[in-house]
């Protein structure tokens, strides 16, 4: 699942006013959540919407405080009264596309595809059509709690992050899935190619995470205090392959570009990323970052059992492992 933000993040007319139906949230400001910004909390209170999505309402006046408008930067006082509205959805029709799937795993609840790299989840600006959702359309029922363009979508993958990622069919199994993840029930791992060595074997990035203050496609290191939220991931070497390593990621949490930017930020990014890392020494041509979504297991939310995939690493993965091993025995 996806390093990617679990609902979303920054999808203009295609989904951030297209998240919810329209409900009203009343909420109210204990002594411990004065001097928060505003969507700081709010995130908190309300983790089924994204950050982007609630600074968005804070900005179109959808969010009160004690009956008034409030910059989403204000911060919050004791027994300061909330009152959030989500606006009816824009409805925008999505046309079934016939793409072919790679189906790892299905029953009649939810259905586990092999991502391709170059494949977008779901429509975005940019993205109106050839996205797993069109796919998924012609393929079987998705459950509607996801959203008007994001029908049954519990998590996601980057574009160019290749592997498996699940897909509710029904409201039922959308919740227990997104449960299972907040809960890190559900296990999500991930292998990816760094640049380097890292002296330890195993360790822990524990580091929260938000958009770039100046670059907006981009995330980076926030402090939780200036709106980061709080970021986990766990990794382990596989196998070290001169001055490239093969690393097992797992996921603690689910943010946006998560992996991406942690190991970044370690000192060895990501083989072929276009954003954070890079291709050094490279000459296997690559879509786009060398991290595939190798394993998911979760538990199917009807019957109670266990169930765990692996998916197989693309063709270019495998070249890539393959060059690299020459490399190394040649030195």
């Amino acid at each position: 699942m996806s390093e990617e933000n679990q609902f979303g993040e920054n999808l203009g007319e295609f989904s951030e006013d297209a998240e919810m139906s329209l409900d009203v949230f009343e909420l109210s400001v204990n002594v411990q959540d004065t001097d928060l910004r505003i969507d700081t909390w709010l995130t908190q209170r309300l983790p089924e919407f994204s950050r982007a999505r609630l600074q968005k309402l804070i900005a179109q006046g959808h969010v009160l405080v004690n009956n008034q408008p409030i910059a989403k930067k204000q911060k919050l006082q004791v027994n300061d009264q909330i009152t959030v509205t989500i606006p009816p959805p824009t409805s925008l029709d999505l046309i079934p596309e016939h793409i072919p799937l790679d189906i790892l795993y299905e029953d009649d609840q939810l259905i586990i595809l092999n991502k391709p790299a170059g494949m977008v989840v779901h429509p975005a600006p940019g993205h109106s059509s050839g996205t797993l959702v069109h796919a998924l359309l012609s393929h079987c029922p998705l459950a509607a709690i996801g959203g008007v363009h994001r029908p049954g979508i519990v998590h996601r993958l980057d574009r160019d992050t290749s592997g498996a990622i699940v897909v509710a069919k029904t409201d039922f199994t959308h919740q227990s899935l997104q449960g299972q993840i907040q809960a890190k029930t559900a296990r999500r791992e991930y292998l990816g190619v760094v640049v380097g060595s890292p002296r330890e074997d195993m360790g822990l990035v524990d580091l929260p995470l938000g958009r770039h203050p100046v670059d907006r496609q981009k995330q980076t290191v926030v402090e939780i205090a200036d709106g980061g939220r709080s970021a986990q991931t766990y990794w382990e070497v596989l196998e070290r392959l001169g001055n490239f390593t093969i690393i097992k990621f797992r996921l603690g949490t689910g943010r946006t570009h998560q992996i991406r930017v942690h190991s970044n930020r370690m000192g060895y990014p990501i083989v072929g990323d276009p954003v954070y890392g890079c291709g050094r020494g490279i000459k296997v041509k690559l879509p786009g970052q060398a991290l595939h979504a190798w394993q998911l297991e979760l538990i199917q939310p009807v019957t109670g059992e266990t169930i765990k995939v692996t998916a197989p690493l693309p063709m270019y993965f495998e070249k890539l492992l393959t060059r690299l091993r020459q490399q190394a025995n040649c030195t």
